[in-house]
């Protein structure tokens, strides 16, 4: 019987879990490749960043490749990973065919992340003032290439549940080369949060999330120009504190200090920031997957208000940690409740333990996770030859990107 030990993750960028949610799914991934004693190599073609995660501090191997050479032929080829990971199709699309030429034996893996061509279709019908409806997904141009990526992959990974029945209900995909796998948490007692700032001790809102991620600069401008006002009419001595990784010059622009709205910058520690403010705001109009910072924001006990976008997937039919709520007039009304309300405050913290036990238990999924992986590695033939549109698109689409890159190679010569 074939055995997973090596696992090679080709990433679109060096894994910084202070930055966004994706950083951090990544170092799970690792940690749980890690736990079962794989050999992990992580490379990218991306650039180096201040801000990066030290995988060398892990025993992780790493390398820098680069886009579009055979230099990454040789490279594979001599580590011969037993398992590839393509972190997001992108990167599948850029390196699938290599891996398959060059390791042909080897389990590929894609991690989606989220779906992006769910993303994309929600924010062009929020452009267009339309509501978004699964129809669209079939005219997003970009769905045909992620879709075709998550076939070509012998298991693509899915961070929502939601996003797990659109794959098999709108594009019909076969559910046994799909894997749903949210992101993990270890077990929370309420005792936890002993620790942390009592209801008296917090003080302001807060919001947190990478502005390289459309989805949380609209958020931001939402808050700014429809919801803070109708908040601070109220609470005139509370400020909402704007955090994230990567602000631009228009986003610097927003801060106004006597409205008490405040850009903060990049959070040297996310979860001091968070754990310090009282209610965790996240109106987010369109966007995928699972958001990361409302997960940390129960994590560290701090009620939150969002949308039903941003709670996609996440609270299944528990009460949600705060509120839901699309109405702008009505979600500034309940974001003040919260913030005044003690007792309201402590039973919607009470609920996100809740919703993390039941829902996001790592000891619930990473044991299933790993024995899923090595059962499709065992019987890999089988497992293929029942894929066959997935072979269809490896022979066909990808001779296309091959070509492509090969000219490109020779172009660069």
């Amino acid at each position: 019987m074939k055995n997973l030990t090596s696992v090679l993750i080709i990433g679109l960028v060096w894994p910084e879990p202070n930055s966004s949610a994706a950083g951090g799914r990544m170092l799970q991934l690792i940690r749980l490749f890690q736990e079962q004693c794989w050999k992990v190599t992580f490379a990218s073609a991306a650039q180096e960043s201040d801000f990066m995660f030290d995988l060398n501090s892990l025993g992780v191997a790493t390398e820098a490749i680069k886009l579009n050479t055979s230099s990454f032929d040789a490279f594979v080829k001599e580590l011969n990973p037993t398992m590839v990971l393509f972190d997001r199709f992108v990167i599948e699309e850029q390196f699938g065919w290599r891996v398959a030429a060059n390791c042909p034996e080897a389990l590929r893996i894609l991690d989606t992340e989220d779906l992006h061509c769910l993303r994309i279709a929600r924010q062009t019908s929020w452009k267009e003032n339309r509501e978004f409806v699964t129809d669209d997904l079939l005219s997003e141009p970009l769905a045909k290439r992620e879709v075709a990526s998550v076939l070509r992959c012998d298991i693509s990974l899915i961070i929502a549940e939601y996003e797990m029945d659109l794959l098999q209900s709108v594009f019909k995909m076969d559910a046994s080369f799909l894997y749903y796998l949210p992101l993990l948490v270890d077990f929370i007692d309420t005792k936890d949060f002993e620790s942390l700032p009592s209801f008296s001790q917090r003080t302001d809102f807060v919001f947190i999330g990478n502005f390289l991620h459309e989805p949380n600069w609209n958020a931001v401008l939402y808050l700014k120009e429809t919801i803070w006002p109708t908040i601070r009419r109220e609470l005139t001595d509370a400020k909402l504190k704007i955090y994230g990784a990567y602000p631009s010059q228009k986003v610097h622009q927003l801060h106004n200090l006597k409205e008490n709205f405040l850009i903060m910058g990049r959070a040297a520690d996310a979860n001091m920031v968070i754990s310090a403010a009282k209610v965790l705001l996240a109106p987010l109009r369109f966007g995928a997957g699972i958001k990361g910072k409302l997960l940390e924001a129960m994590q560290l006990g701090t009620p939150s208000g969002t949308t039903p976008v941003g709670a996609e997937s996440m609270n299944g039919n528990y009460p949600w940690n705060g509120f839901i709520e699309v109405n702008p007039e009505l979600f500034a009304s309940k974001a003040i409740a919260l913030y005044n309300n003690e007792s309201l405050w402590k039973e919607s913290q009470k609920n996100g333990v809740t919703i993390l036990n039941s829902r996001f238990l790592k000891e619930s999924f990473a044991q299933n996770f790993i024995a899923h992986l090595e059962t499709i590695y065992s019987q890999l033939e089988q497992h293929r030859k029942a894929n066959f549109l997935g072979g269809l698109l490896q022979h066909h689409t990808l001779a296309s990107s091959k070509y492509m890159s090969l000219w490109i190679e020779e172009k660069n010569k």
